[in-house]
């Protein structure tokens, strides 16, 4: 009787266990905690990428559509219109009008905790961390060690003028690269993932597809072998710019060939743009004028991925509203720190396993001189000049019809209402 009551007593603790707890296996060994790739591309919006129905002309991508189809695809996930803020609001889990990153080129504050700090912070230390390729967020290659970050190799500030001929900078010393930039980021993860004795997290920011538009390398694409003349690449610069996505893809395949077949299945690979595509690229039903750099769907409505260890929706669409903020916490989580909110950040660890409603009602993005903020049914972007922009996305999901300016319904008008004062909440 005593056996048997110790055995209840076992199966009411197994149920009662929180889900962020470190699992155990059947011969009681704590199982290794997962390894996290966040995997970050350039001006790639969802008209680049395959299975979305924006663009007509899609890229041969075969390692990110093995990653859809094992792992789910976010329809509605919102980033910032361009880089260094989407990049800030990742690393803080907070807005820019809380760090201070709002445009290009905004310096992020070394006094703000960096996910990778709180991660360790919240952790015995367990992960071993890096920054792999574009930083973008200040002009010093040590900014990512002073906040916590262990590793850092790649472009510190911007772009790269040349893809064959670029300043490289690793833990603070520069040289100079001649090899295809997305081909030299992929050789320094290899290695330096190679190198790791403990659970990693490897932030994989591939400059790629940023212009300047080019021909990658033959071997890695199939776009052809077009002239690489500038005349030729002005004049359709659609193949160049698809090229450098393909590129990108393979060698993202190359990577996770290079691992372990254990290490590979002990892995979270997260896969977002940064910020919509470029104008001279973008594709119908977006134009030049609501892609990258706009608070338009075209250029805050990005693509992402979420495959590997802890996700079971395999194959799946989610339609939840996700923000770039909401990284923070989930990648915490990830790690095994329990934390559903913090900062501007909100899990959606939870939409990995299940399609639960438990998410947010909106989510919020921001430039300099204005703001857009959207729930389930509406979207509305405000500017300092005063000028508004409401939008119904499930009747105009590509906003061609601003509803400021007409009667509107009772309805627009208190969810209107509603997103000004979600937005003064936030603002002020």
């Amino acid at each position: 009787m005593k056996q048997y009551s110790l055995f209840l007593f076992y199966l009411f603790c197994l149920s009662c266990s929180s889900p962020l707890e470190t699992p155990i296996d059947s011969g009681g060994v704590e199982v290794t905690k997962p390894n996290i790739l966040l995997v970050i591309a350039d001006d790639m919006g969802k008209d680049a990428t395959p299975y979305f129905s924006e663009g007509t002309i899609k890229p041969n991508m075969p390692t990110l559509q093995s990653l859809m189809n094992s792992g789910i695809t976010f329809d509605n996930f919102w980033s910032y219109p361009v880089c260094t803020p989407t990049r800030a609001s990742i690393l803080t889990g907070k807005y820019g009008v809380n760090t201070n990153v709002i445009d290009v080129g905004d310096p992020i504050s070394t006094a703000e905790t960096s996910l990778q700090s709180y991660i360790n912070s919240n952790t015995n230390n367990d992960y071993a961390t890096s920054i792999i390729g574009k930083w973008h967020l200040s002009n010093s290659a040590t900014d990512p060690i002073t906040m916590g970050i262990d590793y850092f190799a790649g472009i510190v500030n911007g772009g790269v003028g040349d893809y064959f001929n670029w300043n490289f900078n690793e833990n603070g010393t520069a040289s100079n690269s001649r090899t295809y930039t997305t081909t030299k980021l992929t050789d320094i993860a290899i290695d330096w993932v190679d190198d790791q004795t403990k659970p990693w997290f490897l932030w994989m920011a591939y400059n790629a597809p940023h212009t300047p538009f080019h021909l990658a390398p033959t071997e890695l694409h199939s776009q052809g072998n077009l002239p690489t003349d500038e005349a030729s690449i002005n004049a359709n610069p659609i193949p160049y710019y698809m090229s450098a996505i393909e590129a990108m893809d393979t060698e993202l395949g190359r990577f996770l060939s290079n691992l372990s077949s254990e290490e590979r299945a002990n892995t979270v690979i997260i896969f977002i743009g940064d910020n919509g595509t470029p104008g001279k690229v973008a594709q119908n039903p977006y134009s030049r004028l609501t892609v990258k750099g706009t608070l338009y769907q075209g250029g805050v409505n990005v693509p992402m991925i979420v495959s590997g260890v802890d996700v079971t929706r395999a194959g799946e669409r989610e339609d939840a509203l996700i923000q770039t903020t909401d990284l923070f916490a989930t990648i915490a989580n990830i790690t095994g720190v329990s934390v559903s909110e913090i900062h501007n950040s909100k899990s959606f660890y939870p939409q990995l396993t299940s399609a639960t409603n438990d998410g947010r009602s909106f989510v919020y993005t921001e430039i300099v001189d204005g703001y857009a903020i959207r729930n389930a049914t509406y979207k509305l972007m405000k500017y300092d000049n005063g000028d508004e922009e409401l939008y119904n996305l499930v009747e105009d999901p590509y906003e061609n019809s601003n509803l400021i300016g007409t009667t509107l319904s009772a309805e627009a008008t208190n969810e209107k209402a509603n997103l000004i004062s979600e937005a003064i909440a936030i603002r002020n």
